[in-house]
């Protein structure tokens, strides 16, 4: 889930090409999402039986993934969907560095132009968001999730291409880690890795944190923004740390232990993967915030 830093619907085909269609209904409850699509007739149709339309172009990204873009407001969604169809090549492929290709091989985003429509595709993400991967059902131990889609809200189209590009990869690495993610893990661990990806790494310009008084928490995430902001920020200053001291592999490793389908204690896994006890690792945190960058 990315916080917000920054009629007749169509839906948009896959690919630059559009076909006239028109969403004829999506009915959407907590665990269900139906889309049809139907043809727009045409005032010049002929009276013949009808034809479907050539099959529009499919967007293919990463290892051969194929991509469904809906577009619920129009012109103004379209738009948006073209960024997205830009962007979200890249953002796979770091994905599957980070991942590895063993996940769901369709992906579907849905852009919204309005808080109904948003809370409709996804409901109960919280109206502020910018974005969020929502699915309608999770078996983990089939390692199967239904129904997924990212959603984007409808201030996403106000979002710089660089922004943009935060919120496809964060929003991707929860899609693509879905079906192997505990339904009670560790919010700040799914939130520091997947911005640990989608955010470039700090530098010069990155605006300085408060040392650390302890390492991060889910408890940092029940706070109202600016502390929200904050907790997002720590988590991921967090996993950028321990991916730059003892490599990426260690950082999904934390993740596969910590909140994947087998949780583990989350002491327990910091300790193999950093060799260091909680009280350790915190100065060392502290020590690594602290250097030049």
């Amino acid at each position: 889930m990315a916080p917000d830093r920054s009629t007749t619907p169509a839906v948009t085909e896959n690919g630059s090409r559009r076909w006239p269609v028109a969403l004829a209904a999506l009915a959407v409850t907590a665990t269900l999402v139906i889309a049809a699509v139907l043809l727009r007739p045409e005032e010049s149709a002929p009276t013949a039986a009808p034809q479907s339309p050539p099959s529009a172009p499919s967007l293919v990204v990463g290892d051969g993934r194929t991509v469904t873009l809906l577009s619920l407001g129009g012109s103004a969604t379209d738009a948006l969907l073209d960024r997205v169809a830009a962007g979200l090549g890249d953002a796979t492929e770091q994905v599957e560095r980070f991942w590895g290709t063993d996940w769901t091989r369709e992906i579907t985003v849905v852009a919204t132009d309005s808080p109904a429509q948003f809370a409709g595709a996804a409901p109960g993400a919280p109206a502020e968001m910018a974005a969020v991967a929502v699915a309608d059902s999770v078996d983990t131990d089939r390692r199967v999730a239904s129904g997924q889609r990212i959603v984007l809200g409808p201030g996403a189209g106000r979002m710089s291409d660089a922004a943009l590009r935060v919120v496809l990869t964060h929003e991707l690495f929860h899609y693509a880690a879905r079906a192997d993610t505990a339904p009670d893990a560790p919010r700040w661990i799914t939130e520091a890795v997947a911005d640990y990806l989608a955010r470039p790494a700090p530098d010069a310009t990155t605006p300085p944190v408060p040392a650390p008084v302890a390492l991060p928490a889910d408890s940092d995430f029940e706070s109202p923004e600016p502390g929200l902001s904050q907790a997002y920020d720590r988590a991921w200053l967090f996993a950028r740390f321990v991916a730059d001291r003892h490599g990426p592999a260690a950082l999904r490793e934390l993740y596969r232990r910590a909140a994947g389908r087998h949780m583990e204690a989350v002491d327990t896994v910091l300790r193999d993967v950093t060799g260091a006890d909680p009280g350790q690792l915190l100065q060392r945190w502290r020590q690594w915030l602290a250097e030049p960058r």
